[in-house]
C-alpha cells in the first residue's frame, strides 16, 4: 500500500530516500561504508583466516609492523606467539560483534515489550515493573556483570545475556516514556472509540511511533554494549582463550606496551573507529528518522542527485 502510495504522489520509496540522506551526510556515508565492512569481516572472517590466526610461530615473536615485503596479514605486526595481529583482528571481529549484537537485541526486545506494558497497563502493573527497572539499575552493570560472570563462568553466551540484563532498563524507561506521552494522542483515542484492542494499539499504532527512537538507541547502545564486552575481557572475566575478541587482545598486550605498542594498539583502534561510526550512524538516524528535521538531509540529497 505504501509503495502505491509513494507511485501515486510520485514520491520515490523509503529506501531511495534514506540512501540520499546517507548521501547528503558525508561523515555517517564513511561511517556505514566501515561498518558493512566489519560485518562483511565479521561473517567471513574466522573461515578465511581462522586458520593463520591461531598458528604460532615463535621465531616471529613480537615483530614490529610495517614491513611491506612480507604478506599483508603481517603489515599490523605480529603478537607474542608470532600470530599475524591483523588476521586476529579480522577473525575476533565476529566475537566482539555477536556479543555486543546479541546483547542489543535481547535486551531492546525485552525492554520494548516492558516498556509498552508499563506505558498502556494499570499504575499497579506499571509501578511492578518500574521498580523491577529500579533494582537493576541500583547495580553498577559491570559489576553485576563481574559477579555473575565469576559465579557461573565466562562465555559468549553468558557474557552476552548478563550485558543484557543490565541494559533493559535503558529501552524500558524510554519506551514507557514514549507511550505515556502516545497514547494520549488524537489518533490512539480514534482507535480506542473504534473497538481497537489494547494489543492493536501497542503494536499497531504506538509501537511504529515509538521505533525511530528505540532504533537510534539501539545503534548507541551497540558501541556502549561493545566497550562494556572489552572491557570485561581486559579485565580478564571476559571471553577466555582461544576465543578471540579485540578486548582480549588488548588485554593480552598489555604486560608488552614498553616494548611492542603494536599488541593493544591495533585492536584498540578497531575499537575506537568502531564506536565512533556508530555514534556518527546514530546521529544520522536520529535527524533522518525525526519528520521534523529529516527536510535538511532530503534538501542536501536532492542537491546531489
Amino acid at each position: 500500500m505504501s509503495m502505491e502510495a509513494n507511485a501515486i504522489s510520485g514520491e520515490p520509496p523509503f529506501y531511495k530516500r534514506m540512501f540520499r540522506m546517507l548521501l547528503a551526510d558525508k561523515f555517517a556515508l564513511c561511517a556505514a561504508i566501515f561498518l558493512l565492512f566489519v560485518l562483511v569481516m565479521a561473517v567471513i572472517g574466522p573461515s578465511w583466516l581462522g586458520d593463520l590466526a591461531t598458528k604460532q610461530n615463535l621465531r616471529g615473536r613480537n615483530t614490529a609492523p610495517f614491513d611491506f615485503e612480507k604478506a599483508w596479514v603481517w603489515w599490523m605486526g605480529a603478537d607474542a606467539l608470532g600470530r599475524p595481529l591483523l588476521a586476529r583482528i579480522i577473525v575476533a571481529t565476529q566475537n566482539t560483534i555477536v556479543v555486543a549484537a546479541g546483547a542489543v537485541l535481547i535486551s531492546s526486545v525485552a525492554g520494548t515489550i516492558l516498556g509498552l506494558i508499563a506505558g498502556f497497563s494499570s499504575p499497579r502493573v506499571n509501578q511492578v515493573i518500574m521498580r523491577l527497572a529500579d533494582v537493576i539499575m541500583s547495580f553498577p552493570s559491570l559489576l553485576i556483570a563481574v559477579i555473575v560472570l565469576y559465579i557461573l563462568g565466562s562465555s559468549i553466551l553468558n557474557l552476552m545475556m548478563v550485558l543484557a540484563i543490565t541494559r533493559i532498563p535503558v529501552y524500558l524507561r524510554t519506551t514507557r516514556a514514549e507511550v505515556l506521552e502516545i497514547r494520549e494522542r488524537m489518533f490512539v483515542q480514534a482507535a480506542r472509540v473504534m473497538g481497537a484492542s489494547s494489543k492493536r494499539i501497542l503494536f499497531r499504532h504506538i509501537l511504529p511511533v515509538v521505533f525511530p527512537t528505540l532504533t537510534t538507541l539501539a545503534t548507541l547502545d551497540f558501541a556502549y554494549v561493545m566497550l562494556a564486552e572489552s572491557a570485561l575481557s581486559f579485565l580478564g572475566i571476559g571471553i577466555q582463550p582461544p576465543e578471540i575478541t579485540w578486548g582480549l587482545m588488548i588485554s593480552q598486550g598489555r604486560q608488552y606496551l614498553t616494548n611492542a605498542w603494536w599488541l593493544s594498539f591495533w585492536p584498540g583502534l578497531a575499537i575506537i573507529l568502531t564506536t565512533m561510526s556508530l555514534n556518527l550512524l546514530s546521529n544520522w538516524m536520529r535527524i533522518a528518522l525525526d519528520p521534523v528535521q529529516r527536510w535538511r538531509l532530503e534538501m542536501k540529497g536532492a542537491k546531489n542527485g
